[in-house]
């Protein structure tokens, strides 16, 4: 197995990625949720490290990624990812995004049909309507509530991030939470996803709701739906083997 990580610079940012599993496999980019970082996927390596070589990624102001002067927005974490990629010379790939890096896998998917082999997304919302209820609760959520629920992840955050600023980047990741424009969700850009995929989400994940995702389903043209038990939005952390394990058997479906 080889391991490599590093940054790429990229508009007014550095891109901390990491490369493991198998170096011969096809690509596989796992992409994190939104306040977390590359690590929280790591449940997941041992289920598909040996078929894939996995192109982690922090996006930008995340784990050890550099927050940089730029809003974000999905369409800016979708550029980043491009970016990394491109440098890495990666050409053909698969997908798993949990919560926000499913957002970008869409985004992906979507607007890049011809590179993008296999989709797979867990807990991610395709459209953000006028009436959806998360609205009010993301609209109210400050960095103090964030650190006393995740107190893990935000101290891992502390001492990782090269320019630690945990409020800036709450409030950063609010307004792409929140962002209703073409810089946001890719809402009917869905319909453009040809590649074989796998829609998930936690069977009490109050983000994603299950009238969203089979509404998602019937968007996509090769779309598959499985919804986790007694699990809610972290169902990868929940319930890390029954995520693996369907992770990988859908993957290998459609291997080359």
């Amino acid at each position: 197995m080889e391991n490599r990580n590093g940054y790429i610079s990229v508009n007014g940012s550095e891109i901390y990625y990491e490369v493991s599993g198998n170096p011969n496999g096809e690509p596989l980019l796992m992409l994190h949720g939104g306040l977390g970082s590359l690590n929280e996927l790591s449940s997941l390596y041992q289920y598909v490290a040996t078929d894939y070589q996995l192109i982690s990624i922090d996006f930008r102001g995340h784990g050890k990624s550099f927050l940089g002067n730029r809003p974000l927005n999905y369409m800016q974490y979708q550029e980043d990812i491009q970016s990394v990629l491109s440098y890495l010379d990666i050409d053909k790939y698969s997908i798993f995004g949990f919560s926000d890096g499913g957002i970008v896998g869409y985004r992906l998917a979507a607007q890049d049909p011809d590179r993008v082999s296999c989709l797979v997304t867990l807990g991610s919302q395709w459209r953000l309507k006028e009436n959806d209820p998360s609205i009010e609760l993301l609209s109210g959520l400050t960095a103090d509530f964030w650190a006393s629920k995740f107190t893990d992840d935000v101290a891992f955050y502390e001492t990782s991030n090269p320019e630690p600023d945990f409020p800036r980047l709450v409030d950063a990741v609010k307004a792409v939470w929140l962002d209703s424009t073409e810089s946001g969700y890719p809402y009917d850009l869905v319909e453009k996803i040809r590649c074989p995929t796998l829609v998930m989400r936690g069977d009490n994940d109050f983000l994603f709701s299950l009238d969203e995702a089979v509404a998602l389903r019937s968007k996509i043209a090769n779309c598959s739906f499985a919804n986790i038990p007694q699990t809610a939005h972290s169902s990868h952390q929940e319930s890390p083997e029954l995520v693996g394990k369907m992770l990988k058997h859908f993957m290998l479906q459609y291997k080359n």
